[in-house]
């Protein structure tokens, strides 16, 4: 709105100066100059102002980018470390739960005083938690297996009798 003042102004003076002669028309002509003068000035200090915003505005944007990536590294690490956590949980119920297998497949295997009484019940417990069966339990064969293992090598060297 102030441009179009200015432009305004700038045609009127420029029929002002049309009309004088002489020394009207001199004294028309430094004005303008002058006034043309300043508008110069002012404009390359609206420049000079609008350069700074400019840099200001990159700076803050910088900023922001930086930030953002910052939240990013943060996101994925926080990520991260929940899925660790996530594992670990599971890695602990699952050891959790192995050891329950293990004291309970050694229950099974109570009173079993000779070999072949442990060879049938090691048929008889994989029968039943065979993992093809509807309670099957695949955690549960594999202690069996280990413990059934464990006492027919105690057998064999003549540890348990």
């Amino acid at each position: 709105m102030e441009d179009m003042e200015k432009v305004l102004d700038a045609k009127e003076f420029e029929r002002d100066l049309a009309e004088a002669e002489g020394e009207e028309k001199e004294k028309a002509l430094n004005e303008l100059k002058e006034w043309l003068f300043k508008e110069n000035i002012r404009i390359q200090m609206e420049r000079k102002k609008l350069k700074q915003e400019e840099a200001f505005f990159e700076k803050k944007m910088d900023i922001l980018k930086s930030g953002f990536a910052q939240l990013d590294l943060e996101r994925k690490k926080v990520e991260r470390d929940k899925l660790i956590l996530e594992a670990e949980k599971n890695a602990h119920i699952s050891y959790t739960r192995q050891e329950k297998n293990f004291d309970v497949a050694e229950m099974l295997f109570q009173g079993v005083n000779s070999s072949l009484a442990l060879k049938k019940r090691y048929k008889d417990l994989i029968k039943m938690f065979h993992p093809d069966n509807i309670a099957g339990d695949h955690e549960m064969v594999l202690v069996i297996n280990k413990i059934y293992e464990e006492l027919k090598q105690d057998y064999e060297m003549g540890k348990r009798a």
